[in-house]
């Protein structure tokens, strides 16, 4: 043995890869037509499905997003103007509103084909989630309200408040680092 040799590392073979290992020339021969087969069919599916229109997919997106935005921009200058909400204060009602909105068309069954027409343009952060969540609730409501309704819908609700209250956290460190310990 040399001395390269000695300094290359050693690869470990699992009993899978042994087992997956053809042991006789027809066994070679047949994985080697499998994957032949496994090649054509690629190449066939490649072919075969239609070509995306990515950017008709993002100018949708773009479009309906902005929309779903400006609206939320009415509803808050709405607020404003003809309910009398202070400035700070009229996000509040605006995400209720938006909320509700969503929830609703979600479900009468709306939202899903304002989605398949707009695509991400729909994951707008509130109402996005909004849907998400009723979504689910819908869906799961037939195994009851706690292990159905409540587990189902907030397994997506809890991975969006882990990550919020991390950000969160990781941010106030940020600042308080660069504004010398003042939050």
């Amino acid at each position: 043995m040399t001395e390269k040799e000695a300094n290359q590392p050693v690869k470990m073979v699992t009993s899978e890869e042994i087992k997956n290992q053809p042991k006789t020339m027809e066994e070679q021969m047949q994985q080697k037509q499998k994957q032949q087969e496994q090649q054509q069919y690629a190449a066939l599916a490649k072919e075969k499905n239609p070509p995306r229109p990515i950017f008709l997919n993002c100018i949708k997106a773009f479009i309906v997003g902005g929309l779903i935005c400006v609206f939320g921009e009415f509803l808050r200058q709405m607020f404003i103007n003809y309910f009398g909400f202070p400035v700070k204060e009229a996000a509040n009602p605006t995400v209720a509103v938006l909320i509700i909105i969503s929830i609703t068309l979600t479900g009468l069954g709306l939202y899903d084909k304002i989605a398949q027409f707009a695509g991400a343009g729909t994951a707008v952060p509130i109402t996005g989630f909004a849907n998400s969540m009723s979504s689910a609730a819908i869906e799961h409501r037939t195994e009851g309200l706690v292990l159905g309704t409540g587990c189902n819908m907030f397994k997506l609700a809890g991975s969006v408040i882990v990550f919020g209250v991390v950000s969160a956290f990781f941010v106030a460190l940020i600042k308080y680092f660069l504004m010398g310990g003042n939050l």
